[in-house]
């Protein structure tokens, strides 16, 4: 019987790449390495040239030498502002990380026990009373948020760094936020998805998406801004118990839209440099999903881990992962309209000192909202 099982070589090899993406971005899939100091990677020299403010503090020569061509070098010039006006040498891109194309690489598994039913171990979300009438006529009381917080997605985060509750919502409401995000983008709200400091066109390459920002107050986003208060009650329950964070803010919302054209989002962390977003969560809105057929599976290759957890972007489903390099992640060719609103919630401490240290990605991703008031006791 043919083992499955990974040589010790080729599960060291998978590690190191799972600890190899562009410092800027976060892009894990065809990475040049700094020829310097042969530690960092990059996905262009573009992204190269825009973080090497910071990446010269700790840019050292490497003890192993490259070796020298004798033809002249393309790399990017060092942007200038060293000690006493010198200007250090810029890094080479020289080495290529070969990507890992592989979609079930050999010896993965497909991770389980993340996945919960509202219905079931969730909160009384959907409507008020917390109660759900099904068509039968049986009532299924639901728990509530503090219940589902504490019960089902503290410890199942702490456990797996990936938490889904299915029917978080129930039907009736998600389809009226469907239709707010489905006006959004008839009416042309939404633009090409950007990467934090992003200056070049070279967005297309890494992601298909098209996004707009919410704040909740917005005419016409009240049923998102319902969604946000619930996402909020939430968090507000695991806050404190969520490992070391404590969570005072967020970002505002990221309603995103794949065409269904084939585009998809390659390999990358939501968080690579310390930005402060510790937790992200996302809600889908896409009903009779066919993953078969439709593609626009969220791909996660938990670090450390021979796993990866495959997530459908069914309708009324959210999700919630950390947000740093633990949980590298991918979207996966979407073939039909793929809906999707995100939001991201920041660590405290550490959006103190990427403030600190001018490491706050532009665009709103950079916006720190406060949490909205419980919209109900709970």
């Amino acid at each position: 019987m043919e083992t499955k099982l990974k040589t010790a070589a080729q599960t060291a090899l998978d590690l190191e790449r799972e600890r190899q993406y562009c410092e800027l971005c976060g892009k894990m899939e065809n990475l040049l390495k700094c020829g310097r100091c042969r530690n960092s990677f990059y996905c262009s020299k573009e992204h190269q040239k825009q973080h090497w403010k910071m990446h010269k503090v700790n840019c050292k020569e490497s003890e192993v030498k490259p070796q020298v061509s004798k033809q002249k070098s393309a790399e990017p010039q060092a942007p200038s502002g060293g000690i006493e006006g010198q200007t250090l040498p810029s890094p080479q891109l020289k080495t290529r990380v070969q990507p890992d194309n592989t979609a079930s690489p050999s010896g993965e598994t497909r991770m389980k026990g993340f996945i919960t039913n509202a219905e079931c171990a969730g909160s009384s979300v959907g409507k008020p009373g917390g109660s759900n009438t099904k068509p039968n006529g049986q009532t299924t009381t639901r728990s509530t948020p503090q219940n589902l917080a504490i019960e089902y997605i503290v410890p199942c985060m702490i456990k797996h760094g990936i938490c889904v509750v299915d029917n978080f919502l129930g039907g009736e409401t998600a389809l009226a936020i469907l239709e707010d995000v489905k006006l959004l983008h008839k009416t042309g709200k939404f633009t090409d998805g950007q990467l934090v400091s992003q200056k070049t066109d070279s967005t297309k390459d890494i992601r298909g998406d098209k996004i707009t920002w919410i704040e909740g107050r917005e005419t016409g986003c009240e049923k998102i801004c319902f969604l946000m208060s619930r996402m909020d009650d939430l968090v507000r329950h695991c806050n404190g118990q969520l490992g070391n964070f404590t969570i005072n803010g967020r970002t505002k919302a990221m309603v995103a839209c794949y065409p269904g054209n084939g585009t998809g989002y390659v390999r990358h962390v939501d968080n690579p440099n310390g930005d402060g977003r510790c937790v992200t969560c996302i809600y889908y809105l896409n009903k009779d999903w066919d993953t078969k057929d439709h593609g626009g599976v969220l791909r996660i290759f938990p670090e450390g881990k021979a796993q990866f957890a495959d997530i459908e972007p069914k309708f009324d489903r959210l999700l919630f992962f950390w947000s740093d390099r633990r949980n590298p992640h991918e979207v996966q060719p979407a073939h039909a309209i793929r809906y999707a609103i995100t939001v991201w919630y920041f660590d405290a401490d550490e959006r103190a000192r990427a403030k600190e240290k001018y490491l706050t990605g532009a665009g709103e991703k950079g916006v720190k909202v406060e949490l909205n008031k419980p919209s109900d006791p709970s």
